[in-house]
């Protein structure tokens, strides 16, 4: 945490997460066109950003782009603001073209990335057994059908109402998960998008990312569910217990 703090003490720092905040995403050239700084300059703190884990980069042919990583910031809320205005506040807010193998690479619209203190095996069951992503899902309390390559798999709601439907598009074990994303709390006829697990073990922990792709306009609020999604799975595999929001 103390890198987190470190990072965003200097104004041009913040200066670049809020760019990415406006357009995540963005390459070098981008984000060296919206500042005051030299090329190098803007590299040198985009790479103390990186180190603190802030942001997080895709390489995509020779290009190198850039998301911001919002989930230090939630550690740093909870830890720091949250016990301070609302204890009771954590419960809400701890809660962002398929991928088929040898699909041309595309830039992600959006990407997210925590470390989670667990074994290889217990993160792999977590994401691919419906019974676990029911009890650590911050919105939903039922999930039917386990990601399997070609099945559904279903998030419902309290009330009953389908929330969300994927399709499990490749699976390659213990490593990475590629599925459809539909929102059906979004209403009839919401169109689909696409996103990837990615999962590395590393030591006594796993590093976690999460990709999301072919968001269309107005699907930015994605990046909340994902961070919501993100800390659960991280508290139930830490602590045994998910967080779940206030229905």
């Amino acid at each position: 945490m103390d890198s987190t703090f470190k990072a965003l003490n200097d104004p041009t720092r913040r200066a670049l997460l809020d760019a990415l905040r406006v357009q995540d995403g963005q390459t070098l050239g981008q984000l060296e066109e919206g500042s005051h700084l030299s090329r190098f300059g803007v590299m040198k703190h985009l790479t103390l950003l990186e180190d603190a884990g802030l942001i997080i980069t895709r390489k995509v042919g020779r290009f190198k782009y850039h998301y911001l990583n919002p989930l230090p910031l939630q550690e740093v809320m909870d830890r720091w603001v949250a016990p301070f205005l609302q204890p009771q506040a954590s419960a809400l807010s701890e809660l962002k073209q398929k991928l088929e193998s040898g699909a041309v690479m595309r830039k992600p619209d959006f990407m997210m990335q925590t470390f989670i203190k667990c074994t290889h095996d217990a993160l792999w069951s977590a994401l691919t057994e419906a019974d676990q992503m029911a009890a650590y899902h911050f919105a939903c309390n039922v999930v039917q059908g386990n990601p399997r390559v070609g099945q559904a798999t279903a998030f419902i709601l309290p009330n009953g109402a389908a929330m969300l439907r994927q399709i499990t598009t490749a699976l390659d074990p213990k490593t990475r998960i590629a599925m459809t994303f539909e929102p059906l709390f979004m209403g009839k006829g919401a169109p689909a998008s696409h996103m990837v697990y990615l999962i590395e073990p590393q030591g006594d922990a796993c590093k976690l990312t999460i990709e999301h792709y072919d968001m269309a306009p107005g699907q930015e609020g994605f990046a909340e569910g994902w961070a919501r999604l993100a800390a659960s799975l991280k508290s139930y595999l830490e602590t045994g217990t998910g967080l779940k929001a206030a229905m």
